[in-house]
């Protein structure tokens, strides 16, 4: 669901992106901070070895599951689309299937905004049939905390039931502007209802709190937002897909590919950036 007035799902003038070598600088820099389009983004997995690894142990939220993830759905909303590509690219680098439903404008499971999810998802998990779901927060999960909890619940049961675990990944801090001001508390219950949420489901569910990456606020140089002071561009997306490997590696045993294999590759000149106003 598309609005055209509102700053998660706008768009601005686009210029065409360069600085390949930029980011690479940026992605090593990360790599050492973090120690101590849209809808249809979707790569196949060229590596057999995470094709052919075995499904289904389960166990404590602690203990590594080596055989996933083998198949990587992705869900967020706008900003979450800025991120795909680079996510996409490292998955697939990885040796994992991915496929984006995030959506500019939308994306969400709380409140009537998402609707649009709620339709699309069965479909999706049937016939991508992933393994592992992230969802990352999105600043349209606009409702109480019980009705934000409720969403959470609905969102794990239905991925859980898939066969797939579920990851809720906390949002970046982003710019509240007019559009957003009356939903700050909202906003701000989010990521605490996400937590509970996961916290009832060890065994298949997580929380992954993004402000060890990104920090807390929207203005700083940490929190790598692009020219709107919402969205990440290349730079920002390439860390996060960083991130969220070494988080998989913690979790599942996942090996993540070294960023130089695919941190500047044909996916730095997707259109949502230009579209962002990148450089």
């Amino acid at each position: 669901m598309d609005n055209e007035n509102d700053s998660g799902g706008r768009t601005l003038p686009g210029r065409r992106t360069v600085g390949y070598a930029l980011m690479a600088a940026a992605v090593a820099l990360t790599l050492t901070g973090c120690q101590g389009s849209g809808t249809g983004v979707e790569v196949s997995a060229g590596d057999s070895a995470a094709a052919d690894a075995s499904g289904g142990a389960k166990g404590s939220s602690d203990a590594k599951r080596e055989d996933r993830p083998r198949r990587l759905l992705w869900m967020g909303d706008s900003i979450g689309e800025a991120q795909a590509p680079a996510l996409g690219a490292a998955m697939k680098a990885g040796g994992v299937a991915f496929r984006s439903m995030a959506a500019a404008g939308g994306g969400g499971v709380v409140g009537e905004i998402a609707a649009p999810t709620w339709d699309g998802l069965p479909k999706t998990l049937k016939d991508f049939a992933p393994d592992v779901v992230a969802y990352q927060v999105t600043t349209y999960d606009w409702g109480t905390p019980a009705e934000q909890r409720a969403a959470y619940e609905r969102l794990a049961r239905t991925v859980n039931e898939a066969g797939a675990e579920l990851l809720l990944v906390s949002a970046p801090p982003f710019r509240i502007d007019d559009f957003y001001r009356p939903h700050k508390a909202e906003i701000e219950s989010a990521p605490r209802s996400a937590r509970s949420v996961a916290e009832e489901h060890p065994d298949t569910a997580a929380f992954l709190d993004a402000s060890t990456l990104w920090g807390d606020d929207s203005g700083a140089e940490k929190a790598q937002r692009g020219k709107d002071g919402i969205h990440s561009c290349q730079q920002g997306s390439a860390a996060f897909a960083v991130w969220f490997g070494e988080r998989l590696q913690k979790r599942y045993g996942f090996d993540p590919a070294a960023p130089d294999t695919w941190a500047t590759g044909a996916w730095t000149g997707e259109k949502v950036y230009s579209r962002l106003g990148c450089e």
